[in-house]
């Protein structure tokens, strides 16, 4: 009786299910044709690699926001907070609405991209035909290992952490809006043009130039942007004295402490991500030459500015490891682990002597944003020339020519706004504290 009662359940499925070996095959060239063959599989593993990437990379603008609030006072708190969240959401829908296209430009032919500039256009916003969208979201697509919308999510994060370098530079004394229209400018059209130059197989592609992840178009781009800005908007309200330099010191080290960390967590994805596949062997390698250098860099900023300040400043030892960081992320895929260690130590130790020359120079930077992304970053884009095999002429003329593009970019459009809308907040605000004068709001209710 048991066997028969199991027979009955499989009688209606025998009687209704159809062979395998009947159905319809899918139609060739079609999405659901890919998906079926051989390399649906891989294809999928490094499309979600690159997907998880850019929640990594999402991910670093909380550490953005808590060094920078974390480095500062606390007055000033909610108004760095807000421009982080506003960078992060204009950064990624001005990237959408023009940036993306602007810095591909590459496959569309010599006819219209000219390798300097290109006229960007908003993301396709699906797809007309079915060959548009098998063109588009398989291996077809450039003859990548991820679909358009993948590239375009990961490309999107590392664009607004441009603009988010120069916010905390510029920290504790500028005009809320003035910077807003800023940022907007500089992640939607300034950002993509010198991307090109090498993403999107532009001029210094062409010569050979070489930047995995970064350090120049990324790090540098920012980091000497950010130079331009603090020039035209002058350092803090008594930070220079004629007595010297007073120290204006940060309000919350155990939240920047977090931030920095957070930022190391989100590098893996910064770093592994830009491998555009989940290669086992390439991804494993960037990890460990990413990490390491971070590591190196920590302990060698840690030590100098032991030794240069007579006293060990937890401070440097953070913007250390993000020295190390930047330093490493254009050769994170050339250079050798144990040379990645020595390529994050000399960043480590460059960015204490740094800082405390741009404070020499009277250049107010509140969280060391010059030093940690602009002068590492120039470091780590010349090392892949020294200990990655790399041109090293053509490593200085590319982060020379797109770190002079940034600063001078940057510098006519702060220009514009000192002498249109302005550009800092006046004395009694700065007093204040930005939090109450521009927000209304105080972080804290203490």
């Amino acid at each position: 009786m048991r066997k028969l009662t199991k027979l009955t359940y499989l009688i209606p499925l025998l009687l209704t299910a159809k062979a395998f070996g009947q159905e319809e095959p899918p139609a060739e060239g079609t999405y659901d044709a890919f998906m079926a063959g051989s390399d649906a599989a891989m294809f999928t593993v490094n499309n979600l690699w690159i997907l998880l990437s850019a929640a990594l990379v999402f991910i670093m603008h909380l550490g953005f926001c808590s060094v920078e609030s974390g480095l500062c006072q606390k007055k000033n708190t909610v108004n760095i907070l807000f421009k982080n969240v506003f960078i992060v959401c204009i950064g990624a829908l001005g990237y959408m609405a023009w940036g993306f296209n602007a810095m591909y430009p590459g496959d569309v032919g010599p006819d219209t991209w000219n390798g300097i500039i290109a006229k960007g256009a908003p993301l396709m916003n699906g797809f007309a035909t079915e060959a548009d969208r098998v063109a588009n979201v398989t291996t077809a697509y450039v003859g990548s290992n991820y679909t358009i919308w993948a590239d375009f999510i990961f490309q999107a994060m590392f664009a607004a952490t441009a603009a988010t370098i120069v916010s905390g530079a510029v920290a504790e004394r500028v005009k809320l809006v003035s910077f807003m229209i800023y940022a907007a400018i500089l992640v939607t059209f300034f950002y993509p043009i010198t991307g090109s130059w090498k993403w999107g197989t532009g001029w210094l592609d062409a010569m050979g130039f070489a930047d995995f992840a970064g350090s120049t178009l990324v790090h540098a781009f920012g980091g000497f942007a950010a130079l331009a800005a603090i020039l035209v908007l002058g350092p803090r309200r008594g930070k220079f004295t004629k007595e010297g330099i007073k120290p204006i010191l940060p309000h919350n080290l155990p939240l920047a402490n977090i931030g920095v960390f957070m930022l190391f967590l989100g590098w893996f994805g910064f770093n592994g991500g830009s491998v555009l596949s989940a290669d086992p062997e390439s991804v494993s390698r960037v990890f460990v030459t990413t990490a390491m250098a971070g590591f190196a860099g920590g302990l060698a900023a840690m030590f100098t500015s032991w030794a240069v300040l007579k006293k060990p400043d937890l401070s440097m030892g953070l913007n250390g490891i993000l020295a190390g960081l930047v330093g490493i992320t254009a050769g994170a895929d050339v250079i050798s682990p144990w040379m990645s260690v020595v390529v994050g130590a000399i960043a480590g130790g460059i960015v204490v002597l740094s800082v405390i020359f741009f404070d020499k120079i009277k250049i107010d930077d509140p969280v060391g944003a010059v030093s940690v992304h602009g002068v590492c970053g120039v470091w780590g884009t010349l090392a892949v020339g020294i200990f990655g095999g790399g041109n090293l002429g053509v490593q200085a003329l590319g982060t020379f020519s797109i770190s002079a593009f940034a600063f001078a970019a940057s510098l006519v459009l702060f220009l514009i706004l000192k002498f249109t809308l302005g550009v800092r907040v006046d004395a009694q605000e700065e007093e204040e504290g930005l939090d109450v004068a521009e927000h209304g709001s105080p972080a804290y209710s203490d």
